[in-house]
């Protein structure tokens, strides 16, 4: 790989990590947004904000005018992903609890992502991938389990897994539009067709939440900094980094949730979470910095 590739793969990678920050503060908004907000109906309103934001600005920008080489499938596979992650996720988290359901979901992400990553795109993922993921997916489960009154569901697991595979399934296809097409474009058109998808759920459940004051600006925040910027920055990095690499650096995601819920919301942590956090912290410091500590790349495609 050469010192240019090697340069955009690492902005690549802190690029991912901004977006995976701004992902992490979702839990806590969700956590302020008015009492009668239904889960699904604010990922329907996340989706909608954020979509039409993106559509906004790629609009503006002349992104559309740009040169590229579209792909319905791709384009239609991607938005299916996008809102199957969303329905899978709050189903599943419903049904066996936010510990066990975050934990599936996230933990399954990476597995998936490479697995695919490799089938697919014929991504090969080495040490330093194994052994980042490794110790952030134990990470993960160390922060969400101790302490926890734990029920597994068996329909809430598989729904959980299932939002880990949509996950891997729209990075896999997104990175494959973003290799003929503007990222802000991809971007836009992807969540404004999956808006579009979970726009009856704005109907099925009651969404005058949203507009209250403080659930205008839960839409908001969910809306343009979680799902607009966010997947904007996620979008751009991953034209330089494959698909494995980007789901474990997303794991950044619960990392700053657990910090934000320790200073904003003053909740309190085991000795084993923050042994999680540390582990987390130590796996995405591998996965960023490993090249330069262990022999070999990276990643390799063939």
């Amino acid at each position: 790989m050469s010192t240019h590739s090697k340069k955009k793969e690492l902005a690549g990678v802190w690029l991912i990590l901004g977006a995976a920050m701004l992902w992490g503060t979702t839990g806590t908004t969700q956590g302020l947004a008015p009492a009668e907000a239904n889960p699904l109906s604010v990922g329907a309103a996340r989706l909608a904000v954020g979509g039409l934001a993106l559509l906004a600005f790629s609009l503006f920008r002349g992104s559309f005018r740009k040169e590229g080489e579209w792909s319905v499938f791709l384009v239609g596979v991607s938005a299916f992903f996008v809102a199957a992650y969303q329905l899978c996720f709050f189903s599943g988290v419903a049904k066996t609890g936010v510990a066990v359901g975050t934990m599936v979901a996230i933990g399954s992400a990476p597995v998936f992502a490479g697995i695919l990553g490799y089938f697919i795109r014929k991504e090969r993922l080495g040490i330093v991938w194994g052994l980042s993921t490794l110790m952030a997916v134990a990470g993960c489960l160390l922060l969400v389990l101790p302490g926890k009154g734990l029920h597994a569901d068996f329909n809430g697991i598989l729904l959980a897994a299932g939002a880990g595979f949509s996950y891997a399934g729209y990075t896999v296809t997104m990175k494959g539009l973003l290799e003929k097409c503007a990222a802000d474009a991809v971007v836009a058109l992807v969540f404004s067709l999956a808006a579009v998808l979970l726009a009856p759920f704005l109907f099925l459940y009651d969404a005058s939440w949203i507009f209250s004051s403080g659930g205008l600006l839960v839409a908001l925040h969910l809306g343009i900094m979680t799902t607009a910027v966010s997947y904007w920055l996620f979008a751009k990095g991953l034209k330089d980094v494959n698909v494995g690499t980007a789901a474990t650096l997303s794991l950044a995601e619960p990392l700053t949730a657990t910090c934000l819920g320790i200073a904003v919301l003053h909740e309190r942590l085991m000795v084993m979470e923050y042994f999680g956090m540390g582990l987390l912290f130590v796996g995405i410091v591998l996965l960023v910095a490993g090249p330069a500590i262990l022999p070999g790349k990276r990643t390799a495609v063939h």
